[in-house]
């Protein structure tokens, strides 16, 4: 007898019906840049179609995505450099920009999930996630700083705070701090196992957070590591986090599945910058069909495992993926 797989894909009914993955726009992070200012809508060069916007072009980026049906947002502060100081003073202050966009979105979309990125990196003149002294990022100093930083976007509204730092601890501060003010119900989804990679170029260009000197190679993971991302993930679970993250995905999909395979809570995955700068090169070159492989590449980040995906794709794939 001839065994014929080929029957369950003969015709497009019969694929959709034995599928064993779906990605849903439900699944899908949008992340954003906002700036000071006033009408500002500036394309990213190594970006293209991601923008820096301030808070009242935000807010009309915002109805797009709610139109979309994009239940959640990323955001990312962008201050000029004139403003930045050796301990990142304006991610926490209460005029912070990421604060007063918080604020401004929560105000006219209350039902937008709106997740707040928490780092030091876009707001220090030296460009690294922590304290430095003598060229060396110091833990511990810098963990205090996080969990104020994380207290003040939930003090604007925040849903969930992401901490993306990688110092140890950093997690348990954070929880313990919005507790102790009363915020019990604003999760935490940390970057569990974020990588140094060579993917994050663009986004450093972005958010005016390339270190002055050195790498972050001390504080994020080395990618020839598995397991350490377990260890990470367990710790940061231990100390409080709701939601774990894996950055990148795309090269890092046996990571993600480790994970989702080790824990029972959700797991996401983010698409950087550098895999999507990509993905736009090569469609703007004729060398790839843009939808097709940006929409198969969301499927390997889901089929690996993650639940929640942050793409700088959300608003495309929202119409992309009713073509699957």
């Amino acid at each position: 007898m001839i065994i014929r797989p080929r029957r369950l894909r003969t015709s497009e009914a019969m694929r959709q019906l034995v599928a064993q993955t779906h990605v849903s726009v439900s699944d899908l992070v949008y992340p954003m840049f906002v700036v000071e200012g006033q009408g500002i809508k500036a394309e990213i060069s190594s970006m293209p179609d991601v923008y820096h916007f301030s808070i009242d072009t935000l807010l009309l980026e915002c109805e797009s995505v709610v139109q979309c049906g994009i239940q959640a947002v990323l955001l990312f502060g962008v201050i000029p450099q004139a403003k930045k100081d050796a301990i990142g003073s304006m991610a926490y202050q209460s005029d912070a920009i990421v604060a007063k966009a918080i604020d401004a979105i929560k105000q006219k979309f209350p039902k937008l999930l709106v997740i707040a990125d928490v780092c030091l990196c876009e707001y220090t003149d030296h460009g690294h996630c922590g304290i430095v002294k003598h060229d060396k990022i110091l833990n511990d100093p810098t963990v205090p700083l996080l969990a104020k930083t994380a207290l003040c976007y939930a003090k604007a509204g925040a849903d969930v705070v992401a901490p993306s730092d990688m110092m140890d601890g950093r997690v348990q501060a954070i929880r313990e701090a919005l507790d102790q003010d009363g915020f019990e119900d604003v999760l935490i989804m940390s970057y569990s196992a974020k990588y140094a990679s060579a993917f994050y170029g663009p986004f450093r260009e972005a958010a005016g957070s390339a270190p002055i000197f050195g790498d972050r190679k001390t504080y994020q993971m080395d990618y020839r590591n598995q397991d350490e991302a377990v260890k990470e993930v367990l710790l940061d679970i231990q100390e409080g986090a709701d939601i774990v993250m894996v950055k990148p995905a795309g090269a890092y999909l046996d990571i993600i599945t480790r994970i989702a395979d080790t824990v029972n809570m959700p797991v996401a995955a983010y698409q950087v910058s550098g895999e999507y700068a990509m993905l736009k090169a090569a469609a703007q070159n004729g060398w790839i069909d843009e939808q097709k492989a940006v929409v198969e590449s969301i499927y390997a980040i889901k089929r690996a495992g993650a639940k929640i995906i942050l793409t700088y794709y959300a608003k495309q794939l929202a119409q992309w993926l009713k073509d699957v």
